[in-house]
């Protein structure tokens, strides 16, 4: 900096500097308003964006800014009300500009109070960010023009009391309000405005207690003019402290709220006023450069962002906020080039505190020239908007996991509605083979029915994955211990390994036990080995391990924790490319080769996870392996059922069984097998059928579809059966239907494809169940009680 640059800038003082810091500001409309809203100030920002001259706007009231709506409402009034009481109040909404265009504003007002303490009114800064709120993306270049605040406050009388009430100012909106010229109420005591039932009552001096006891006095009441007219007041009084918290007098602000009419009145500008508007401002960190970027002021919002007090930071050039990594990169330089030639630099990063943590900061940079255009500095203003960055981010990821979370649940609609459909013709062609079976002798013929039975078994299995990702398959979950169970698993699960591929297991015996079906269990796992196997051509490591973890029941951080069990594998593959890793648990999806995989392992994976009560996560890096982690709710020892034991086999029975099916072919095979087993069969294809078959002949048991035509479904019929029949034992069956979680735990269910040896499991264990029941309550067979009740209703 040259010689004459230097005394050019030791022309202005510290009071000066501020001055042109505010008034230079082009992008922000930086201004104050008296404590009752009335416009005292107006920097180059607040015309280009509000578009009024100096002269027309001064002593005119805020709230002409605002919509008509938002006057109607208060809104300018309640603004002001909140930053009196708060400190500040920062909000975004409509405003209108002098030709009557609207923008969007995000506005800050803050309470402005001398050394002491006293309200002297607000400084307000506005930014247009029309552009942001209108397409909702990241800050525009427009949107660092903040303007000042607050348009044409003409209702507020503002005034200074001496501690004992008697009045040192007065300024134009008291005049208005209270009808007085300066010139005949300084001086006088400020009980005069008091009605003489308020002054006989001490309203007067228990304000100005209350004030300085409280720190704030404030209500409303009746209040006089001159002419001693009346109008309804609402009043603030506040003490005014010096540096030594002396009392010093007292800041009044009344306002007319009884037509809530303008009042026009104006504060002079004043080099104080600028510098406490400048200093009062604690969300915004303005300070002022030198030329070379060297710190000649700093404000309250600078201290609290940054943390660095005046004494420590004035003197010292900007570039200390930067990274190491943004100064080597020349990011100060930059900033403080494209500012001197362009007018203004913007731009958001990372910044660094005293204390060395780093927050993300938007700042602007404005060139400050004296009335030559001479440049003599800068006017920076940085305000941490951390807690912004994360929550888009957070938005973002949420929106992210929502989009993913209704693709899993569409797609598990679609496979769970295919599994339905496909394990009903697995139903027709394994049982239709099972027929054909008892039938053929022929070598030949027999080995190809066993050939069918095995592809049916083969169908049956794929259905089953498809099942578990749509949540659709039947779980029977109970304690498992992994450590218990694992190495015979990982033994069986090693004979499928080449020898260049090893599997290491890392389970330890204080690892919890897992509430989980132990079928669908070891199938998740094989399908994750088999899968990192895949992954590892040449060979390499897969590693089994599980941690006891404890996370949020549904991932908010304010939900109760649960407890987990986190159960991994992982592998030393190629790992997953970004663009493919979201899609691996989709149903289908696979990168290997045809023929090589059905693209179901994962899909059973995330299904049975979900269906377990937990969550799947998938983590992987190109060249650095994959690992999947199963979540699974931890088992407590209390909880363990004991298992039932179980009857020892009775004699055979025979029965005589009502079907009800819809679909003529599985209706077919399912009362061919039936019938195999040496059953009597009655067929009904709905539930309408089927009840006037029940009103007019008697059965042992009722074997049903879940999925039925007709007023009810096969487990809406079940429960009438139960209701009307309690005697009367059924069986449900179904390929796939949410109404199955329903069924279990209330009636024998039975999943298709099913094989005939489940069949007569069920059918015998309900018919030794029924025939205990009837001879502990002493009760005859359901031919006879059907007898009987139609003997009584003959008699009545």
């Amino acid at each position: 900096m040259s010689s004459p640059d230097i005394a050019r800038l030791h022309q202005f003082d510290q009071g000066r500097q501020f001055e042109l810091l505010v008034k230079t500001l082009s992008d922000y409309a930086i201004y104050m308003v008296d404590p009752d809203g009335f416009i005292a100030t107006w920097n180059t920002g607040a015309r280009l964006i509000k578009g009024y001259q100096e002269s027309e706007i001064i002593g005119q009231h805020f709230s002409r800014f605002f919509s008509d709506a938002d006057q109607r409402q208060g809104l300018p009034q309640k603004i002001l009300s909140i930053a009196r009481d708060a400190g500040r109040y920062e909000a975004e909404g409509w405003r209108v500009r002098k030709d009557g265009s609207r923008f969007w504003a995000l506005s800050v007002i803050q309470a402005i109070r001398d050394e002491a303490g006293t309200l002297l009114g607000f400084g307000k800064v506005t930014r247009d960010i029309t552009d942001k709120y209108e397409s909702n993306k990241a800050l525009m270049e427009s949107e660092q023009r903040f303007h000042l605040l607050v348009d044409s406050v003409v209702d507020y009388a503002i005034y200074m009391l001496d501690p004992s009430g008697v009045i040192t100012n007065w300024n134009a909106g008291a005049a208005r309000i209270k009808g007085f010229p300066a010139k005949e109420v300084v001086g006088t005591h400020f009980s005069r405005f008091y009605t003489k039932e308020d002054r006989a009552r001490g309203l007067p001096a228990i304000a100005l207690e209350t004030a300085r006891s409280e720190g704030k006095f404030e209500t409303e009441g009746w209040r006089l003019r001159k002419d001693g007219g009346r109008f309804w007041a609402s009043v603030v009084i506040e003490p005014i402290r010096n540096e030594a918290g002396d009392l010093v007098g007292f800041a009044k602000i009344t306002r007319d709220i009884t037509e809530r009419r303008s009042a026009q009145e104006a504060l002079r500008e004043s080099e104080r006023q600028f510098r406490m508007l400048v200093s009062a401002v604690i969300d915004y960190a303005l300070f002022m450069l030198d030329p070379n970027g060297v710190i000649v002021s700093w404000n309250a919002g600078a201290e609290k962002i940054k943390g660095y007090s005046p004494k420590e930071i004035i003197g010292s050039h900007f570039s200390r906020f930067y990274t190491e990594e943004d100064r080597l990169a020349g990011g100060p330089a930059r900033a403080i080039h494209t500012a001197a030639h362009e007018g203004r630099f913007e731009g958001e990063g990372w910044r660094v505190r005293k204390d060395g943590t780093r927050f993300w900061a938007n700042v602007v940079l404005d060139a400050i020239r004296d009335e030559t255009g001479h440049l003599i500095g800068f006017a920076k203003i940085t305000r941490d908007i951390t807690e912004r960055r994360d929550a888009q981010i957070a938005l973002q990821r949420a929106q992210e996991q929502l989009a993913h979370a209704q693709k899993m649940e569409a797609l598990g609609q679609l496979t769970g509605g295919i599994a339905h459909d496909f394990n009903n013709l697995l139903m027709i062609v394994g049982g239709q083979a099972r027929i054909l079976k008892s039938k053929v002798t022929e070598p030949r013929g027999t080995k190809a029915i066993e050939s069918i039975e095995a592809t049916v078994q083969r169908g049956a299995s794929l259905t089953r994955q498809l099942l578990g990702f749509s949540r659709m398959q039947r779980l029977e979950p109970q304690p498992v211990s992994l450590s218990e169970r694992l190495p015979g698993l990982q033994s069986m699960l090693a004979t499928s390994l080449p020898a260049n591929t090893r599997l290491n297991g890392a389970v330890l015996p204080d690892t919890w036990m897992v509430m989980a079906d132990p079928n669908e269990l070891e199938l998740a796992l094989m399908n994750l080995v088999l899968n990192a196997r895949d992954a590892l051509p040449l060979g390499g490591c897969i590693t089994i391990s599980a941690d006891n973890v404890t996370l949020p029941a549904d991932g908010s951080s304010e939900e109760p924790k649960r407890e987990f069990i986190a159960l991994s594998v992982s592998d030393t593959g190629a790992g997953i490319p970004k663009d493919v890793i979201n899609k691996v648990f989709d149903p289908f999806f696979t990168t290997k080769a045809t023929g090589k995989g059905t693209g179901l392992g994962l899909s059973q994976v995330y299904g049975f996870a979900h269906q377990s009560g937990g969550t799947v996560s998938i983590d992987s890096e190109v060249g650095a392996g994959t690992r999947v982690t199963m979540f699974l709710p931890r088992a407590f020892p209390e909880a363990r059922k004991a298992e039932a034991a179980k009857d020892q086999p009775g004699p055979r029975g025979k029965a005589r069984i009502l079907v009800i099916e819809d679909n003529p072919d599985v209706t077919e095979v399912t009362a061919a097998l039936i019938m195999q087993l040496g059953h009597t069969v009655q067929l009904a294809s709905n539930t309408n059928d089927a009840l006037r078959i029940l009103e007019q002949e008697a059965f042992d048991l009722v074997f049903s579809d879940i999925m039925m035509p007709g007023a009810m479904d096969g487990l809406e019929f079940a429960e009438f059966i139960r209701r009307t029949w309690p005697g009367l034992p059924v069986i449900l069956a179904s390929g796939s239907n949410k109404r199955v979680e329903q069924a279990q735990g209330q009636f024998v269910t039975l999943q298709k494809p099913y094989q005939i040896s489940e069949l007569d499991r069920a059918i015998q264990n309900l018919l030794q169940a029924r025939s205990k029941q009837l001879q502990n309550w002493n009760l005859v067979d359901l031919q006879d009680a059907k007898r009987l009740r139609a003997a009584k209703t003959d008699k009545s």
